[in-house]
């Protein structure tokens, strides 16, 4: 009878010791690749960006984050040296611009790391401004570059899937200083929109404007075959990195694309407020 009595004690104590399977699994750490190459335009605050994510990760203690400015580890080949291939990441990063140095191998890895693999992407700022000659890769970023017609500014930003985890901090309307894109090959019908420019406070008599239906996307995110696919065109200034609310935002984006949260993927038209 002594010996019934003690047993909840030292199972109690032994669950301290030694946590179950599922516990270790819970409390793992995921990984994120972050890749800050360039072959184009330069950007200044690809530092910041990444030692932000870098930031985010630790804060949190959500994921540990590779910094490279290389494209060596986006390959499913085994490589030497204690260098990681992409099987060993959950999610990878782009603040990139140009064609970058990537062969066949590397290009088609990279997709299947995403569509295949189930994992994530998540393209900051610049990464529609990449690799142009590679329509596989605007089509799972969903789309490119297409000028930036006011430049740095204040941007106006409407949050339109308030709801939504990633954005749901954020105000319905509030202003950044940054530098927003106009893309092309972008398509509603295949992603959906978080954020846009709130185009009744835009000039509208600025060169370079392209998009007649006056709908200028700045956050939206897709499914890609089994993975996920997250984008925003901020991340051109240090003012928005410093940015409470854009960092959670960044913070949110990476946790939904690594599958540590959810939230509503499912293309839609525009709103009608």
């Amino acid at each position: 009878m002594k010996f019934l009595r003690t047993l909840p004690v030292f199972l109690a104590a032994a669950a301290l010791f030694f946590p179950s399977a599922d516990s270790s699994a819970q409390t793992k750490k995921k990984r994120l690749l972050v890749i800050g190459a360039v072959k184009g335009f330069q950007h200044d605050a690809t530092s910041t960006a990444m030692g932000t994510l870098w930031k985010l990760g630790q804060e949190s203690g959500l994921w540990d984050t590779y910094l490279r400015t290389d494209t060596q580890l986006l390959t499913k080949k085994k490589l030497t040296a204690n260098a990681k291939n992409l099987d060993y990441f959950d999610a990878v990063a782009f603040y990139t611009t140009g064609e970058l140095d990537m062969d066949d191998e590397q290009k088609a890895a990279l997709i299947s790391f995403v569509k295949d693999d189930g994992k994530g992407f998540i393209g900051v700022h610049s990464a529609p401004d990449t690799f142009y000659q590679w329509p596989a890769y605007g089509e799972m970023l969903g789309g490119y570059f297409d000028g930036h017609p006011w430049n740095t500014f204040p941007a106006p930003i409407i949050v339109e899937d308030p709801s939504n985890p990633i954005v749901k901090h954020l105000p319905r309307s509030f202003t950044v200083v940054d530098e927003i894109y106009q893309a092309r090959n972008f398509s509603r019908e295949k992603s959906r929109v978080l954020m846009r420019l709130d185009e009744t406070k835009l000039d509208m008599t600025k060169k370079g404007i392209k998009r007649t239906d006056k709908d200028f996307a700045v956050t939206w995110i897709h499914p890609y075959g089994k993975g996920r696919v997250f984008y925003s065109t901020l991340g051109h200034t240090e003012e928005s990195w410093a940015n409470p609310g854009v960092q959670k935002m960044w913070l949110e984006a990476v946790k939904w694309a690594m599958g540590l949260a959810e939230a509503d993927a499912t293309p839609r038209p525009r709103p009608s407020n």
